[in-house]
């Protein structure tokens, strides 16, 4: 199960809609070990795309170096879906390196406005495999 703060849920759902009709993308570190997401890194879709994300190689090196200095780690990686189900296509598959992170997908295919519905939901992807898992929103 993930459990997120509802702080970080509200700014993915956010920088998804801002980046809307493009795919957005991004990073929710946490300290080594703990599967505890604390500190939100919204990133630059690459790509530009609204059917496909690409993180910037610099800015992603660049990330992984910060993670390294503070011991800490992805716990979500996530992006959105603008015209389909929040659902992890062949390529979000292919592209999932971190067997111990959620993959959050947020999807506005159904509107972007912030009264719009949305979709939030989380995977693990290990092997190829994905198993969706419960998502928990408390308070701080």
């Amino acid at each position: 199960m993930l459990t997120i703060t509802r702080e970080l849920r509200d700014a993915i759902v956010a920088h998804a809609r801002a980046d809307h009709p493009d795919e957005a993308c991004g990073v929710v570190a946490g300290p080594a070990g703990t599967g505890r997401p604390e500190r939100f890194v919204p990133m630059l879709n690459a790509a530009r795309s609204p059917t496909f994300y690409e993180f910037d190689s610099g800015d992603l090196l660049k990330l992984y170096r910060e993670m390294d200095e503070r011991d800490e780690e992805p716990v979500i990686v996530y992006h959105s879906h603008t015209a389909t189900e929040a659902y992890p296509s062949r390529t979000d598959v292919s592209y999932a390196s971190e067997p111990f992170a959620h993959y959050v997908l947020v999807s506005t295919a159904e509107g972007n406005g912030p009264d719009d519905p949305y979709q939030f939901r989380s995977f693990r992807i290990v092997d190829g495999e994905i198993t969706e898992e419960d998502v928990q929103v408390v308070e701080v």
